[in-house]
């Protein structure tokens, strides 16, 4: 089994002072740090997944602001691949599925800000693409919602999606999980 750490959007923006700060984004860096320091000391691959903002009106993740930037937790590595999206899925207009393929990967683990949004489209897409997904739900971070006047807190949004994609699109695990099966032993096919 060929695997890739994929970090969606850990962009300075959602972090505190960021302009779109999200509900426990700083633990959640955390957590993706930690997925991508195991993945580095077991040398599997590591990409990361940038949005900059193209559509008209967009308040955050603006071309040439620092809220654009990687988070420090997470900085890309010499030879880390990154790809730069301008919609909520990573596969959207990029040359990501093309690398993966390259490579032969058939397992993603997939970390990242927005929970709602990038990691939920992303995940699906990269479902029906053919990938075996694992979604670290303690690495990512979302925000409150409203709708029709009603606020839905945070934690809530964060499980609600965890039990969508949990089964059907992904396996749904812990970072400190996922990372103490890196040191397993692989399987040959």
């Amino acid at each position: 089994m060929n695997q890739t750490l994929l970090l969606i959007d850990i962009q300075n923006d959602y972090f505190p002072g960021g302009a779109m700060e999200l509900a426990g984004g700083l633990e959640a860096g955390q957590a993706a740090a930690s997925l991508a320091d195991g993945f580095r000391r077991h040398d599997l691959s590591v990409i990361h997944v940038q949005h900059i903002a193209t559509r008209p009106g967009a308040t955050f993740f603006l071309p040439e602001t620092d809220g654009v930037d990687f988070h420090g937790s997470v900085a890309p590595q010499a030879g880390e691949l990154v790809v730069i999206k301008h919609f909520p899925s990573a596969f959207r207009q990029t040359g990501l599925l093309e690398h993966l393929r390259r490579r032969q990967v058939t397992r993603l683990v997939i970390a990242g800000m927005m929970t709602h949004m990038c990691i939920d489209t992303t995940v699906r897409a990269a479902t029906d693409l053919g990938f075996n997904c694992v979604l670290a739900h303690d690495a990512c971070a979302t925000r409150d919602l409203t709708f029709a006047g009603v606020t839905v807190p945070a934690a809530q949004v964060q499980a609600a999606y965890m039990a969508a994609l949990d089964g059907p699109f992904a396996e749904v695990s812990s970072a400190e999980t996922i990372r103490a099966g890196l040191s397993l032993p692989r399987r040959r096919p």
